[in-house]
Parts: structure tokens; sequence; C-alpha cells
């Protein structure tokens, strides 16, 4: 799952960025509104952490600009105003929840992980297709009520596919999924092939049926 986090305060984003990245999220910063403009622009995100008060623009321009751009990331407002004025405005413009600084790290986690879930999700824990059954919190899963390891790209990956069900994905989403924007640097997808390659190996083994398929020259796509 991946996350933007929009904060002029560069302690503060290191420090948010560094707690939900052990929590397993993949964290890109912008601590202006031309930057934070050029990755909404560029990117999806199923998070946005955006701060109100930014150099060079406001937050609620970027709130007008998601909702412009038909926009699905979820976004959380994380601000020191903490006027009921701003909570509305923010909460009309677009926003999915309002945190007033200073807030505790767990209850930052809890508020991203709630929005993930109810934005993908609506609202469970557990996400089940065929034989397949995740533990999206503690990120388990089983095959048919037997475990199956996978590694965090594995299971990233496994995720986005079952949330993107029926829909053809591209080796370039994919790369950035797994890598977020660092992805246009690397000359091939191999390792995007490396990672699909082992979770398909994995599912086969486990009995899983043949869900993920290749479509040539457009991607992939889980067809269920």
């Amino acid at each position: 799952m991946k996350i933007l986090i929009i904060e002029d305060e560069v302690e503060l984003a290191k420090s948010m960025g560094s707690y939900l990245s052990d929590e397993s999220y993949l964290c890109e910063y912008a601590s202006t509104y031309a930057q934070a403009l050029e990755r909404i622009d560029s990117f999806d995100y199923d998070c946005i952490l955006l701060d109100l008060m930014l150099p060079g623009g406001d937050g609620f321009q970027i709130l007008k600009e998601l909702k412009l751009q038909k926009k699905n990331d979820g976004v959380i407002i994380i601000s020191a105003k903490n006027s009921m004025d701003d909570k509305i405005n923010g909460l009309r413009i677009g926003a999915d929840d309002y945190l007033a600084k200073p807030f505790h790290l767990p209850e930052l986690a809890a508020r991203v992980y709630s929005l993930i879930r109810r934005k993908h999700f609506g609202s469970v824990n557990v996400i089940e297709q065929q034989e397949i059954r995740v533990d999206v919190l503690g990120k388990a899963v089983t095959i048919g009520g037997k475990p199956m390891l996978l590694t965090k790209k594995e299971f990233d990956l496994l995720m986005y596919f079952m949330i993107n069900k029926n829909r053809v994905i591209s080796k370039a989403a994919l790369a950035e999924h797994l890598s977020g924007d660092v992805a246009a640097q690397f000359d091939s997808y191999d390792f995007v092939y490396s990672h699909i390659k082992n979770l398909k190996r994995k599912l086969n083994e486990a009995g899983v049926g043949q869900y993920l398929k290749t479509m040539y020259g457009s991607g992939y796509k889980w067809e269920i």
C-alpha cells in the first residue's frame, strides 16, 4: 500500500514515514505545494496525508485538484489548524478524515489502516476470494485453511491483484506499486517479472486456481 506524505516539517514527515514504513507501507514525500501537485498528477496513492499549510499554496487547493481529476486516493488532513471551520471545509471538499497536530503515531497508523480498509475492502479485516483468505490486519494468507508464506512484495502483489480483480494491470503500474516513483528510473521490469513468477509458483504449489493470467503485450490480470 502506497502513501504520500505532504508535509513541510521535514522531521515530522520523516517520523511519520519511518513509523508507517515499519507498518509495511511504501511512503513518498512532498514538502511544497508544487511538489504535491506533481506527485498527484503523476501517481495514484492508497492514502494521502495532507498538511493544510504548505509553501506555495494550501492543502484545500490540493483537495480541489484531486476532485477535479476524479482521483480516488484516500485523504487524511493533518494540520495544526484545529478549527471546526477548517475541519468541515476539508471534509466537504473531499477529505476522508482529519487529525489535528500534535498526534501519536500509533493513532495515525490506525487512521491510515481504517481509511484504506474502508476504501478497498468495505471495512472488513478479511478478504476472501474462492479458496484464498487474506487477513489484511495480520498480513497472513491461507489457502483452503492452510497458511501460505509470502514475502512482503509477494503479499503486496497478491493484495493489489485481488483489489483490482478482472482488470488488466500494466507492468508499469505494478512497478510503481512495488517501488514507488523510483520505478521510472529502472531500465527494465525484470524485478516485476521475478516477483510475479515467485507468486505464481507459490499459488500453484498451494493448489490455487489459475487466476493470475499474463496478458501478452498488456500486463497481468487477476481473473475470478
